[in-house]
């Protein structure tokens, strides 16, 4: 049997571009005489921005250090081991890319064992072990932690998860065996599970306390002295750290079955890697450790050579680097300026916009619209939302009284954007309206002021054709809740100039958002494609299928919601008015549904009610419904839905509407919530076969979310 070493060697030779992290040991005497302590420190080097990874390498490196102190604690040279990350960052798990390059399973499991093997002799050690999470920390990052006798965190600590399941794993280097049996079923649950199912939410320092994960808190500025001078009062048994008894009976199945509950509600049975984990956290109630390891490693290397984690792979890489560098986006140094945005319009979106630009560029901000009430309650919007920020302790009393007095609200164009750099209007979605506002901005605003739109559908070019200066006219389309969903479709018109457009790129940056440059196209990438997907579901039930079994049929998507429950989001007047746009543009693909039609002509705001506590089919909803007598079935539903996407982004890839396919996903995944296990939409069109079916070939090159070739 091959030793760990010999393991990560061969294992080494998969991950040629491993950014290789260094485990150095230090020794020093703890204070009050405790004696001499080993310090295994993980850096990949001087850039603290760069983040501390684990792959074959870099384990092998750990696991010399801890050959190193393993003899010295057998020679009782030391009292303690601890191990820390370089500043401000622990270690966040496994180098991805480096897994996403394996072929063979049995090189994933190697992957999976050689972590368990390394982590585990830091339990076995002669000596106490401590961890002390200094920064952020995730993945095998935490689960090198777990391992330890003792664990201290850092208050600053910014971030830390368990995030393999929303990326198609499972934690598999001990999270799903050792984190239950040391706070419980419950709150593994909690941070396995729901927390990675909720778009990869964070803990910080103070909550990883409160979980019992870590045994003690301490402030950043002095955080490893401090922990180190806690290290010498355990070990010299002036504090002794207890924990609370963990409940094997009944509550530990509870805690399964809600997780079941949760990963049911998220991916519907679609994605694989919720319900391992739950497997082996439930086989974990018996304490067995080793079974619980073999069972990691074993779902490790089947997820690792599954669709799912090269999707979420896929997935990550597009949110972390794509997004960070748009496709198409003119050189930045030719960006002007933003020193005072101007905003038409004062309703909700509007308001969610000025506060938006208000925060992220602290910019005077002026709205404006057609009469001072309106006005007044736009600024009002502004400044409840900040008195809420000011509340929650996330701005001080001064920036607060700052940020209000940088947003006004005026009735005179002239008066308000005589002197703004960046003019967006968030007006009704008609043309002749926002055509009539450009003029009057034109007509005030300077002459290298940005006229943006947040059209949703409409064509930027018609809206700019009537201006003197075109040129400066852009798309710059949010989605809602502006301060939640990341996308911003940045639209080129047939005019728009290189200035204009990199001068939204970079406000973009500045607002925070994942920006995608998209042609000037109907409803240019996400409203397009969710108006031809929600239009085959509308279809069908026109025809006579059943409105549970439309509904029912693409579940295995594992999408956030619904389609009804999504329109109804959206708001089925403006699902009514996209479908509109896109008919008039597209009447043989797109259709205007006389059902959605008598639903918004009726005033209703959706085709649920809630009553019971769940969604129910509202009946007066269900009497306004004329449906025809052709029924189908679940399967024959998802086949026509998913042709109908696969064509239409076949076709807007074929007009030149993004670069390419991954700007689709992009768009997907941060504009309307499309699961990271999909890696979007085009993965699982490419996997399940239906773009081959419906465009004759595979939207992604081999390997690029899946298994390479």
């Amino acid at each position: 049997m091959s030793t760990t070493a010999e393991l990560l060697k061969g294992a080494a030779e998969l991950f040629p571009d491993e950014v290789v992290t260094q485990a150095h040991v230090r020794h020093f005497d703890l204070p009050a005489g405790a004696g001499r302590f080993a310090l295994i420190t993980l850096d990949n080097g001087f850039d603290h921005t760069k983040p501390t990874t684990f792959g074959p390498q870099s384990l092998a490196n750990l696991n010399t250090a801890i050959d190193q102190v393993e003899k010295e604690a057998a020679e009782g040279a030391i009292v303690g081991v601890g191990i820390t990350g370089k500043p401000f960052i622990f270690a966040v798990g496994a180098d991805l890319k480096g897994v996403e390059l394996l072929k063979e399973h049995k090189d994933a499991l190697a992957i999976g064992k050689g972590g368990h093997d390394v982590f585990k002799r830091l339990s076995g050690l002669a000596v106490p072990t401590f961890a002390y999470y200094n920064g952020a920390a995730m993945g095998g990052g935490v689960e090198v932690g777990l391992h330890c006798t003792y664990r201290t965190v850092s208050a600053a600590l910014p971030a830390f998860s368990l995030p393999e399941v929303f990326l198609g794993l499972v934690p598999g280097w001990g999270g799903c065996t050792l984190l239950p049996n040391l706070i419980g079923a419950e709150k593994a649950v909690t941070v396995i599970i729901e927390n990675s199912l909720n778009q990869n939410k964070q803990l910080k320092g103070k909550q990883v306390y409160e979980l019992g994960i870590a045994d003690a808190l301490f402030e950043g500025a002095d955080f490893l002295e401090q922990s180190l001078i806690w290290t010498a009062s355990v070990l010299k048994g002036e504090i002794v750290v207890e924990r609370p008894a963990i409940d094997r009976g009944e509550a530990w199945d509870q805690a399964v079955a809600k997780g079941r509950f949760i990963a049911d509600s998220k991916v519907h049975g679609a994605a694989p890697a919720a319900y391992r984990a739950l497997d082996i956290i439930a086989a974990a109630k018996n304490g067995d450790l080793q079974q619980g390891y073999d069972a990691e490693d074993q779902a490790l290397a089947d997820l690792i050579m599954g669709g799912e984690l090269r999707a979420g792979i896929y997935a990550f890489n597009l949110v972390q680097k794509r997004g960070k560098r748009p496709a198409g986006a003119p050189d930045k140094s030719l960006a002007r300026p933003v020193t005072k945005v101007g905003v038409v319009g004062a309703g909700l979106m509007a308001s969610q916009l000025a506060l938006l630009f208000l925060r992220r560029l602290e910019v005077p901000v002026v709205l404006t619209d057609i009469d001072q009430e309106r006005v007044d309650k736009g600024v009002g919007y502004v400044h409840a939302e900040i008195d809420k920020l000011l509340g929650k302790g996330r701005i001080s009393q001064d920036k607060a009284n700052r940020l209000k007095a940088l947003v006004t609200g005026v009735l005179d164009k002239a008066e308000g954007f005589a002197d703004a750099d960046f003019v967006i209007e968030a007006v009704f979605e008609e043309m002749g309206v926002k055509q009539k506002v450009f003029a009057e901005v034109e007509a005030v605003a300077p002459a290298h002021a940005i006229l943006a739109t947040n059209t949703s559908s409409l064509s930027v070019s018609e809206m700019a054709s009537k201006l003197k200066h075109p040129e400066r006219v852009v798309g710059f389309h949010f989605f809602n809740p502006v301060a939640v969903l990341p996308l911003l479709e940045i639209v080129r018109g047939e005019q728009t100039d290189d200035a204009s457009l990199a001068t939204a790129f970079a406000v973009a940056k500045k607002l925070k958002k994942t920006a995608v440059l998209t042609k000037d196209a109907p409803a240019f990438v996400v409203n397009r494609i969710l108006t031809r997907f929600m239009g085959e579901i509308q279809n069908v039930i026109d025809e006579g299928t059943p409105v549970a079994v439309a509904e029912k049929a693409v579940e295995p998507l594992g999408l956030p919601m619904s389609p009804l429950v999504l329109l109804e989001l959206v708001g089925p007047a403006i699902g009514l008015h996209v479908s509109e746009t896109l008919n008039r543009a597209f009447p043989d693909r797109f259709t205007v549904s006389p059902n959605l039609k008598a639903v918004v002509e009726a005033g209703k705001r959706g085709f649920y009610v809630y009553d019971s506590g769940k969604p129910e089919l509202d009946p007066e909803v269900a009497a306004l419904l004329k449906q025809g007598d052709t029924v189908l079935t679940e399967e024959q539903v998802r086949a026509r839905v998913l042709d109908a996407v696969a064509q239409e982004i076949g076709l807007m890839l074929d007009e030149g509407v993004v670069a390419e396919a991954q700007d689709i996903d992009l768009c997907l995944i941060t504009g309307a919530g499309w699961p990271f296990h999909l890696g979007g939409i085009t993965p699982y069109l490419d996997r399940e076969g239906v773009s081959e079916r419906v465009n004759g070939k595979k939207f992604l090159a081999p390997g690029l979310a899946s298994v390479p070739e």
